[in-house]
């Protein structure tokens, strides 16, 4: 008999932020779209939106 082997976990991988990301991002931020909208669109987490907006220092979500 032949042992199972367990799988690795996939590793992710970070995704950098272009400056057209940073140009929308901050498009959504004036425009106050929330944030779950604008994570799918751009096809990343809200937390890393999140952060994203923390470091360049504008608002995000509802919380302003």
């Amino acid at each position: 008999m032949a042992k199972a082997t367990k799988k690795a976990p996939k590793k992710l991988a970070r995704k950098p932020y272009t400056a057209a990301d940073i140009k929308l991002l901050k498009q959504h931020s004036k425009s106050k779209t929330p944030v779950a909208k604008i994570a799918k669109q751009m096809k990343r987490t809200e937390g890393s939106l999140r952060q994203k907006a923390l470091a360049l220092g504008i608002g995000l979500g509802h919380q302003r």
